[in-house]
């Protein structure tokens, strides 16, 4: 049993409006019915399954404000659109590889698909088809709309999913998508190997420990750690990958998130994991606060995906910071684009820029991977310089 205080009102956090803190109840009840289903104990990963995805309660499918200043967190395309208009360069390049269509994993509030297509319209890249897979089914209509503002000419190509294609050609895009994939929780012990799950104690969601077994505990004996450790292990992205090479004909797969190759991700000093929870701005460790209401996210390793990649024959095309990235892609001469005179203008792009490029901000911790199939041995443009693979 974990010492969490299970969901108690934060003091520094802001509290919900009634109407969140009712439909938080309504989750918190669901929850409670599954654990009781199974016996008195989920795993950390059905948790995180029920608490962001659950039909018409969870964090990503509740139809609450997610993105940017109103919502939870803010993401590169929410900045502005300077960050879309960069890497539509790398883009334009794959599609020039593969096929004129992108598929969009997760679109958030939509600024990132309007941007882009925008951008590749200016660039003379034609685009066919823009899919966006959505599992937040309420945030299709405000995507459409901001959409529909920012690529007005474009908004008839864009469509939604709910499922993979059979066949995909072109490029796949997935932007801070991966780390709100269900992880499981593991804690290495003296005794052993223990999955942490979810249990009711006194009332109140708990953490709670089981022996590790199937594939949590294959995976988990794959990883070279001294006891005591805790972390977690992303079987649902990688379960998500081999998806993506069962998918992808030709082309390639963009995966911009924040994480670390394997080394890192599991460095000794990093011994009490990754899982965050995002609250209005708020980053704090408690994942039973408010089921619902918070965004639930793990860093990504990036070894993991890369190596799945390598055992479904998809090739790995580059891995680098999101700082050098950006850089290779052009995002000094897209700044240059706006006259530094015009403050008006300029300021919030050089501030936009700062954030993503600066080391203490999202440059560094932000990765960017690449992989593809059947595209031609060529370096991207991406990762012409700082091309870091051989740390994964």
């Amino acid at each position: 049993m974990g010492d969490d205080p299970g969901p108690m009102l934060r003091p520094e956090l802001p509290v919900p409006e009634p109407d969140a803190l009712d439909a938080s109840r309504r989750l918190l009840a669901r929850i409670e019915t599954e654990i009781a289903a199974r016996g008195g104990w989920i795993a950390f990963s059905d948790y995180m399954q029920l608490a962001l995805y659950s039909p018409g309660l969870g964090y990503y499918t509740g139809g609450a404000a997610k993105f940017g200043p109103s919502g939870d967190f803010i993401t590169a395309p929410s900045l502005g659109p300077l960050f879309a208009q960069t890497l539509a360069r790398q883009v334009a390049e794959l599609i020039g590889r593969s096929a004129p269509r992108i598929l969009e994993f997760g679109a958030g509030g939509g600024e990132l698909a309007g941007d882009l297509l925008a951008e590749l319209a200016r660039l003379g890249c034609a685009v066919e088809k823009y899919s966006i897979l959505e599992p937040g089914a309420g945030l299709a209509e405000r995507q459409r709309a901001t959409i529909a503002k920012l690529a007005p000419e474009s908004v008839a190509k864009v469509e939604w999913l709910e499922r993979l294609p059979g066949d995909f050609e072109g490029v796949m895009i997935a932007n801070e998508v991966v780390d709100a994939m269900p992880v499981h929780a593991l804690a290495w012990r003296e005794e052993g190997v223990f999955e942490r799950g979810v249990a009711i104690e006194n009332g109140r969601l708990a953490w709670a420990e089981r022996p590790a077994a199937d594939d949590v505990l294959a995976a988990a004996r794959e990883l070279d750690i001294a006891p005591p450790y805790a972390s977690e292990i992303a079987l649902a992205a990688r379960g998500w990958m081999r998806s993506v090479a069962d998918t992808l004909q030709k082309g390639a797969l963009l995966v911009i998130d924040y994480g670390f190759p394997a080394r890192e991700f599991y460095h000794p000093q990093r011994n009490t994991g990754t899982l965050m929870a995002h609250y209005r701005h708020h980053a704090h460790a408690d994942p039973f606060l408010h089921p619902g209401l918070q965004d639930l996210t793990a860093h990504v390793d990036f070894s993991a995906l890369a190596a799945i990649a390598a055992t479904t024959g998809l090739d790995l095309l580059g891995y680098a910071t999101q700082s050098n990235f950006l850089v290779n892609c052009g995002i000094t001469e897209v700044l240059e684009g706006t006259d530094a005179q015009d403050v008006r203008r300029y300021a919030p792009l050089a501030a936009t820029a700062q954030k993503l490029l600066s080391p203490a901000e999202m440059g560094e911790l932000f990765k960017v991977l690449c992989v593809g199939r059947a595209i031609g041995p060529e370096a991207l443009l991406g990762f012409a310089r700082g091309e870091r693979s051989h740390t994964l």
